[in-house]
Formats: structure tokens, C-alpha cells, sequence
């Protein structure tokens, strides 16, 4: 039997009883619309860690108080906050002036929240941050309008501000935000340049912020400390590798806090592949746990598939002998009815691959981003036929070993 006739065969069997199809396919849409979503999110995830790397730079590192390491428990915390110094401008003109491999060094500092006001406009809780002029380069700095701050504004203790395109769009929503001011406190700063929106991570705004040259930050905010301490953003130079520019940094720090060999690091660096490795620890043995809960959906499904080819099977046992009186081979019983089950299969697998895309628009659009790769979306209508063909193999093996002469007296 040609394959394009067992197809119509199958359609026109799945098509015969609709009510019975959609329950059948439900345990399979369920688990392949879960499984996707969970997998567009962890995808989703890894995308977004990955951008940031690259949209800071995957060739900076940062030079700051803690590790990753020292927030493993309490106790290392504490431990870590004994030990560890907040950095300060002495140790960054020394690392500044001595260091062969690096292109830039600079200084950020914060994150302090603050009320906004322009006019009788006010906004709650924005992110206040200090920087060098040099993190524009450094960071690779999106501007939509205007300009970074210059180092003489930042000798100067200029009040300039650099702001997100939420403060813009608040206090300035006719436009001209440029050149005009906005009060931090009573105290007022001239925008000087609007950064490029970023949307929202995890529910959480990227445009609500303000940046000013570090040295005002340090005047207006209650100098550089504790929290508000400064921490370094290091590019090497073009060429250089970078263990060999975060060896050079850590052996000229370790020098100026006089650490003897042997002393463990009394500072924290944190590199591209760090950030990496540390969403590796954390989310490889969860991403596992998590997608293996909607796996076991795709499994109920598939029990779904199987009991309903075996009511199949009893129901059509007559029209089984029939076909075999007529010529049909054991071979041709099995192809059609797997198929059936495969076809069944696919198409849950496909309604479920699109229900997952229309629910990651959704949280894309309000949560969080979400990604469904390609191949991702082949490898699922791919598995879903695989485990149709799986569920459907007995009830076919079953449908296939009939005997005729039997089948022909069934009721």
C-alpha cells in the first residue's frame, strides 16, 4: 500500500470520531505546550545573560569587593566582609599607571534610589548611579540623544546627568529633556544625554535611572562608601588575553594592599566567563529538574494515545479482517495504524508548538524575554510523531497479528 493512501486512511479515521481526536490529543498539546514554554524561557535566559555579556563587553572584567564565591552561605559572607576592603581611587590610579595590558580602567559607584521631580512631576525610587567618563567606551554606552560626560565635568563636579529614556519619557513627555533640568533632592542637574530604551527583564524597568560623573556623585551622595564604594571596569587592550590582563590587575591590587604570598585575594574580580559559569551552576541541574516535569506530560500523553489505538484496534477489528480477506498484508495493518498514531501525535505536538509560541509573546511583552529557536521547534514536532509512532506500536502490532478469519466474526 502506497504511503500517501495509509495517510488518507489516517486523516479520514482521526476525522471520523473529532471529539475523541481533540481528547486524545489533549495530553499531548498540555505536554508539548509546557515543555516548549519552559524550554522558550530557559532559552529565553541564556540569550538575555549572553547579551548583556556581549552589550557590557565580553572582553571587560570587573574589579570589586566580593566574588561570586563569597555569597555561597552566611558564614563565607561574613568571613568575606572581615576580610574584604572597599576599593578606593588610590588603588585605581595605581592599577591605572602601572598596568602594560589594559586599554581603559574605570570607576563606577552606587546604586543609590532617590525621588525625581520636575516641576509638579514626580518619580519614586530611581537608580542613581556615579561613573568616570570612560564607561562610555568601556560599556559600549547606547545614546540616543546628546552626549556622555567629559572629564572635566567630572573634575569639575559638574551637575550634568545622563538619564534613561523612562526618566525622558516621564518628566519630558512633549520632548526636550536635553538641555533641560531636573531636580535629585533640591538639588538640580542638566540632562546631557538620554541612553537607548532596553525594555524590562524580569518585570524589572532598564530605563529608570540616572547617571552623574562620579566625582558629583561623591559630593551630593555622602562620599564613596559602603555601599555607595567604588568598583573598577577593566578592558584590555586589543590582543591581549584576558586571564592575562585579570593576572596583571589582581598581582598589581595585591601589591598596593601588601598581601603576602600565599594570602588569599582580599577583593573580588568577575569576568565574562565567571557571569557565565555562575548561570551554568546555578541553572544546568534546575533546567534539567524543570524540563523534566512537563516531560512527564509528554509521557501521559503518549499512555493517552496508546489506550485510545487500542480501543481503535477492538473497534475496527471487522474492518481489519475485511481489508486482510482482501490482500492487505500484516505489514500494511502496522503502517496504517501507526501512522494513525504518529499523525495523531504530530499534530498535538504542532497545536502545542503554537500555543507555546502565542504564550511566550505574551511574557516576552510583560515578564520576561523568551526565545524559541528553530531547530528547538523541529526537534518537538519530531519527538511528538516519534512518541506517537512509540504509543502506537502495540495496539499496530496488535492490530497487525489478527487473525482474519477470526476478525471477520467479531461484532
Amino acid at each position: 500500500m502506497r504511503f500517501a493512501e495509509t495517510f488518507k486512511l489516517a486523516i479520514a479515521a482521526i476525522w471520523a470520531h473529532p471529539l475523541r481526536s481533540f481528547l486524545t490529543l489533549l495530553g499531548m498539546i498540555i505536554g508539548m505546550t509546557a515543555f516548549m514554554v519552559v524550554l522558550s524561557l530557559l532559552q529565553g535566559f541564556n540569550s538575555y545573560v549572553d547579551e548583556k555579556i556581549a552589550g557590557i563587553g565580553s572582553n571587560t572584567f570587573n574589579v570589586q569587593r566580593f566574588n561570586f564565591d563569597d555569597f555561597q552561605d552566611t558564614d563565607t559572607l561574613a568571613e568575606a566582609q572581615r576580610r574584604n576592603k572597599e576599593l578606593n581611587f588610590d588603588e585605581l590610579n595605581f592599577i591605572r599607571d602601572n598596568a602594560q595590558t589594559l586599554e581603559m580602567i574605570a570607576a563606577k559607584a552606587g546604586n543609590t534610589s532617590r525621588t525625581i521631580r520636575r516641576g509638579s512631576t514626580v518619580i519614586e525610587d530611581v537608580s542613581i548611579t556615579g561613573a568616570e567618563p570612560e564607561i562610555r567606551d568601556i560599556e559600549n554606552l547606547d545614546i540616543a540623544q546628546g552626549r556622555y560626560f567629559t572629564r572635566s565635568e567630572n573634575d569639575n563636579g559638574s551637575r550634568v546627568a545622563y538619564i534613561g529614556m523612562d526618566i525622558a519619557n516621564s518628566l519630558f513627555p512633549q520632548g526636550g529633556a536635553l538641555g533641560s533640568e531636573i531636580s535629585i533632592g533640591a538639588i538640580p542637574y542638566r540632562v546631557i544625554g538620554i541612553q537607548t530604551a532596553k525594555g524590562t527583564v524580569f518585570g524589572m524597568p532598564q530605563d529608570n535611572f540616572i547617571q552623574l560623573p562620579i566625582k558629583t556623585f561623591s559630593n551630593n551622595f555622602g562620599g564613596l562608601r559602603w555601599s555607595r564604594a567604588p568598583y573598577f571596569v577593566a578592558k584590555p587592550k586589543a590582543g591581549v588575553d584576558m586571564e592575562d590582563a585579570v593576572d596583571e590587575v589582581r598581582t598589581l591590587l595585591r601589591i598596593k594592599r601588601k598581601l603576602p604570598a600565599g594570602e588569599k585575594d582580599n577583593f573580588g574580580i568577575v569576568t565574562p566567563d565567571a557571569i557565565s559559569g555562575l548561570r551554568d551552576s546555578l541553572f544546568g541541574t534546575i533546567s534539567v529538574v524543570i524540563l523534566a516535569v512537563p516531560t512527564i506530560a509528554l509521557m501521559v500523553g503518549a499512555i493517552v494515545i496508546m489506550n485510545i489505538m487500542l480501543v481503535a484496534v477492538t473497534e475496527r477489528t471487522k474492518e481489519i479482517g475485511i481489508r486482510k480477506s482482501l490482500g492487505a498484508r500484516q505489514a500494511d495493518i502496522l503502517k496504517q495504524f501507526l501512522v494513525e498514531s504518529a499523525l495523531l501525535s504530530a499534530i498535538g505536538g504542532l497545536i502545542g508548538l503554537i500555543l507555546a509560541v502565542l504564550i511566550g509573546i505574551g511574557i516576552t511583552a510583560f515578564i520576561f524575554p523568551t526565545r524559541i529557536p528553530w531547530w528547538s521547534a523541529v526537534i518537538a514536532i519530531g519527538i511528538s510523531a516519534a512518541v506517537g509512532i512509540l504509543a502506537g506500536l502495540f495496539p499496530a502490532w496488535k492490530a497487525a497479528r489478527l487473525d482474519p478469519i477470526e476478525a471477520l466474526r467479531a461484532d
